[in-house]
């Protein structure tokens, strides 16, 4: 797993003007590099942290002495655009099953998915034929998560959008800075198993942005460029209307991009459940209450 670290300093002031200077340069404000003062942010070096997460519930999947195992379900009679996601999910997610609800409950679920050697349980919700939900249960003690899901893009919708192969993804969680970021970020990191393989170039990106993870899903795609012919290299011409470029063109290379395959979608945090999904005695590790933790447009969770 990756996890990148901010490298600026968040800086808080009363006044908000354009630009601050940081080692003597001019860095534009933005939520994000004024974001009020965390006293839970994770600095690299914290040994209390490493030795928390080296004894957590998803140690097993990080160290490969667990495979992940997903069950993956929808709300009752769900539409066709959601098993369309579904789909999707299914290409992004090595060793993930969908299994159709039908009428059981999620306990009965979770209950049936452990005797079948499942580790996840994904259960989708929509509204108006979109999915706007997404609850994770992590089998068999948890934790239980739930996000909001918005802005699903089909992978078939995405302009020059490639296939999938049957690759296990390298896998990239990016800005999780706070204790409850690096726990959502490992329950995110269990989804997949820690042995890429790098011959399929693929790659699952978990981007957290004040507090909303954009993820996304691409190849990369290596074209080598033709060296030109000697004619075409001798031509002064060519040459001086080329530029400076033109003896890297002329000598070939290889130019690496990006392909997406998609689905790309956005989750939010909603709550962080202990144990397995349970409603009514359940207990919270995190809940999002939005009077009280919603004052500033810089108070940021993850």
């Amino acid at each position: 797993m990756h996890v990148m670290y901010s490298t600026i300093s968040h800086i808080h002031m009363n006044k908000c003007p354009v630009s601050f200077s940081f080692f003597g340069v001019q860095v534009p404000r933005t939520l994000e590099n004024t974001r009020e003062v965390d006293e839970t942010i994770v600095q690299p070096d914290d040994l209390e942290v490493v030795a928390d997460e080296a004894e957590d519930e998803f140690q097993p999947y990080f160290s490969g002495k667990e495979t992940p195992k997903i069950l993956i379900t929808t709300r009752p009679r769900p539409s066709r655009e959601l098993f369309h996601f579904v789909g999707d999910l299914m290409q992004v997610i090595p060793n993930a099953f969908f299994y159709p609800r039908k009428s059981f409950e999620v306990k009965a679920i979770c209950k049936h998915a452990e005797e079948g050697g499942f580790t996840h349980v994904f259960i989708l919700s929509e509204k108006y034929k979109a999915c706007n939900g997404l609850l994770v249960s992590h089998l068999p003690c948890g934790p239980t998560v739930f996000f909001k899901v918005s802005n699903v893009t089909p992978g078939a919708k995405i302009a020059h959008h490639g296939q999938p192969t049957a690759h296990v993804p390298e896998l990239i969680l990016n800005n999780f800075n706070t204790r409850l970021g690096h726990r959502v970020g490992r329950f995110l990191g269990s989804f997949f198993p820690h042995a890429p393989e790098f011959r399929g170039r693929q790659v699952v990106t978990f981007h957290n942005q004040r507090d909303f993870l954009f993820v996304r899903h691409h190849r990369y795609v290596f074209d080598e460029k033709k060296a030109k012919s000697v004619p075409e290299i001798n031509n002064p011409k060519k040459i001086k209307s080329a530029g400076d470029g033109s003896k890297a063109i002329a000598a070939g290379g290889i130019r690496a991009r990006l392909q997406e395959l998609g689905p790309r979608f956005t989750l939010k945090l909603r709550w962080l459940q202990e144990g397995t999904f349970d409603t009514k005695f359940g207990e919270y590790e995190w809940l999002h209450k939005r009077k009280e933790m919603d004052t500033t447009r810089r108070r940021f969770h993850l």
